[in-house]
């Protein structure tokens, strides 16, 4: 299978089959679990019993092919990442698996990249491997209404709820802590909130925008929007066209760019960066203090990354729209080779491994630019 037309095209029954023929399944298949809360065995066997419960959910059937994909596809790929992260927890006695399903949806977004999944979708389905336990847990937040509200952002809360009703039937536990009540409360805290098949309408962005920095004290807040500036910040990955966008969308626009800072400065993409980012923020400060547009112009292919510099731009009341350009990784690869500077493979590499596309989460608003 090479394309997201060929897996479309596949029956429920031939999407198991191929996924279990596929290197990644090997190790789940030979990776244990803990037996009070998978008694059925290993993972794998688990991910088929969710499959085929998410098969046999009431809804399924009325849902469209698009949604059905993404619940089928969170299946294959909830404990994809405990092979990796699985381990002998010496104080309690147990088998344990932290943080798998950040690694699961690494290795979702990897694979269905491959296959040239259309992007929103793509990241949809990530989102719901990555925040797929929260639903059980609801009861032990402080604030379950800000919870549903900040997933309703990045995901659908009907899909997440009925994807955790999955997996709870989809396992043989001696101790089951997936009580369907818990779950039913996901729904109905996501319904009353209007966020349940939706995303949550916040007032205006720059209210979604606090609540996600933590910054809204009440949702009845009306924020008040007098923006300074606005800064278009880029991110994707070295040879994405991030200068040719800003020269064909942004013509006159000025740009902070790190690889021009590193040329003025003469250090390599390799060596230190401190100069570089200090110089760049202070660039940036400069058109920031001026109350001018400008665009900052960098990889920014990693949540932790953009915050430094929304931290910044925010700081002095700008409007942040955030441009994420993803050619095929084909096409990236090659337009790399062929830069004057090309950047090292092993570079682009682990760039792609860390690569989190940005989010309504983070900024006010969003631009996705893709190519084929």
């Amino acid at each position: 299978m090479k394309t997201w037309s060929d897996f479309l095209g596949l029956s429920d029954a031939a999407i198991l089959e191929w996924a279990g023929s596929q290197p990644w399944t090997a190790a789940m298949r030979s990776c244990r679990q803990d037996a009070a809360w998978h008694a059925e065995g290993d993972v794998w066997t688990h991910t088929g019993m969710v499959f085929e419960e998410v098969r046999r959910l009431p809804d399924y059937l009325s849902l469209d092919r698009t949604e059905q994909i993404l619940l089928l596809g969170t299946a294959l790929f909830h404990d994809a990442g405990k092979p990796a992260t699985t381990r002998f927890d010496e104080e309690s006695g147990r088998l344990r698996s932290p943080k798998h399903s950040l690694v699961g949806a690494a290795m979702a977004r990897s694979l269905l990249r491959e296959l040239h999944c259309p992007l929103a979708l793509r990241e949809h389905l990530v989102s719901l491997v990555r925040y797929h336990g929260r639903p059980p847990f609801l009861l032990d937040s402080g604030e379950p209404e800000r919870e549903v509200i900040g997933l309703s952002t990045l995901l659908s809360n009907r899909l997440l709820y009925l994807f955790a009703l999955a997996d709870a039937r989809g396992r043989r536990a001696a101790e089951n802590g997936r009580s369907e009540e818990v779950l039913h409360f996901w729904r109905d805290t996501a319904q009353e909130q209007q966020c349940f098949d939706r995303p949550f309408a916040f007032i205006n962005e720059h209210a979604r925008f606090l609540f996600h920095r933590g910054e809204l004290t009440s949702l009845h807040y009306i924020p008040h929007v007098d923006f300074t500036c606005k800064v278009t910040l880029m991110s994707g990955m070295p040879g994405a066209g991030k200068d040719t966008w800003l020269a064909r969308e942004r013509p006159g626009l000025p740009v902070v760019s790190l690889d021009g800072v590193r040329q003025q400065l003469d250090i390599g993409p390799t060596d230190n960066q401190g100069t570089v980012i200090q110089a760049a923020r202070e660039e940036c400060r400069v058109h920031l203090r001026a109350g001018r547009d400008f665009a900052f112009n960098a990889t920014n292919v990693t949540p932790t990354t953009r915050k430094r510099w929304i931290d910044l731009f925010n700081g002095y009341g700008a409007r942040i729209e955030a441009v994420y350009l993803e050619p095929s990784f084909e096409a990236l690869f090659r337009q790399n080779r062929e830069r004057d500077s090309a950047v090292p493979g092993s570079v682009m590499e682990l760039l792609a491994e860390k690569l989190e596309p940005p989010s309504l989460a983070e900024v006010h608003e969003i631009t996705w630019a893709v190519s084929s």
